[in-house]
């Protein structure tokens, strides 16, 4: 079973940078296109970046210009670089495929934006 650990999630303020990074149990980021989702309180997951095997990236209009995406196959790892980091950030982010059927989801990793 494919296990999903993300990390890198922290209090920051407005204007501030983070790195998530996560980690698959196999190298399912080669195989299939790898997203970035996020859940804030009372709303809905959403997906906020993805890039495909061919290294391809797309974004959330939202978060375009201030995040990036990136892929280390090497390392089954996924990225997401956040920068400009503003309150509505706030949410707890997920990585999983973007194709469904979806691996299961990990416990995730809160990143609150706040002054």
């Amino acid at each position: 079973q494919v296990q999903l650990v993300e990390s890198g999630g922290g209090l920051v303020q407005p204007g501030a940078s983070l790195r998530l990074s996560c980690a698959a149990s196999t190298s399912i980021f080669k195989l299939k296109a790898a997203g970035w989702y996020r859940q804030a309180p009372g709303k809905e997951r959403e997906l906020v970046a993805e890039i495909t095997t061919l290294d391809i990236t797309n974004y959330l209009d939202s978060v375009k210009g201030r995040f990036t995406i990136s892929r280390d196959n090497a390392k089954n790892t996924v990225h997401l670089q956040m920068n400009s980091l503003k309150p509505e950030d706030t949410a707890v982010y997920y990585c999983n495929v973007v194709s469904k059927p979806y691996y299961s989801w990990g416990q995730g990793t809160q990143v609150t934006v706040s002054s």
